[in-house]
């Protein structure tokens, strides 16, 4: 099956794309498609690899679900198109940057710029139904970024994981330790973001660990 996604992305993954389940799934976005209004729209379901080639992923940001609203969901994880609204997560995500680093806080909810300097912002599923959060969940999305964060830590070195409530802590459980630096703390939701999100440094513990590691830190 020829999945139009980054040739790094494409070679690492490869076998995904020829297993059973794979198949079913693709089968299954291509009805939704064609007949419900699903997002991200259809040439932006694989966004987050295609801005972010694999040799180049130094952070992973781990969601659950795109936004099930119009306009919003563009294939990278917490981000939104410029000109919409700023959801809550992503709000509490830049007050904890403006906490941490001192850095102004942005008025584009946009996180392409992250996307293009190393951070892979997945999503364990890959596509939603309008307005019915979770809807495309079990379809196998769910295998195939497993499939993601698995080749990621085995044939990558010292990345950085930032694993936000429970659902991407179990979702990161697999990573290697040894070999990259995993930071875990509730989710930035209003629900938890008082719980331990505010204050967690998780995006100056990623910049010392990157220059620790003769990388480039991520301007946040």
């Amino acid at each position: 099956m020829d999945v139009k996604i980054e040739e790094g992305w494409k070679s690492q993954l490869k076998d995904e794309f020829k297993k059973p389940y794979f198949t079913e799934l693709v089968r299954f976005v291509k009805e939704e498609y064609s007949t419900k209004t699903i997002y991200p729209p259809s040439k932006l379901i694989f966004n987050a690899f295609n801005c972010t080639p694999f040799n180049e992923v130094k952070v992973v940001i781990v969601g659950q679900d795109p936004y099930h609203q119009p306009n919003q969901a563009h294939g990278l994880c917490f981000s939104v198109n410029d000109g919409v609204r700023i959801p809550p997560s992503l709000v509490n995500i830049y007050k904890e940057i403006n906490l941490d680093l001192g850095t102004p806080i942005p008025t584009s909810g946009n996180l392409e710029r992250w996307a293009k300097q190393g951070v892979l912002l997945l999503n364990a599923t890959l596509t939603v139904s309008a307005g019915a959060a979770g809807s495309h969940q079990g379809k196998g999305w769910e295998q195939f970024t497993d499939s993601v964060i698995n080749s990621l830590s085995a044939n990558s070195d010292n990345l950085v994981f930032m694993l936000w409530g429970s659902y991407a802590q179990k979702k990161g459980a697999t990573i290697d330790q040894s070999k990259h630096l995993v930071v875990k703390s509730v989710h930035p939701s209003p629900l938890s973001a008082h719980r331990g999100f505010f204050g967690n440094k998780h995006f100056s513990r990623a910049n010392e660990y990157l220059i620790s590691k003769g990388k480039s830190p991520i301007d946040w």
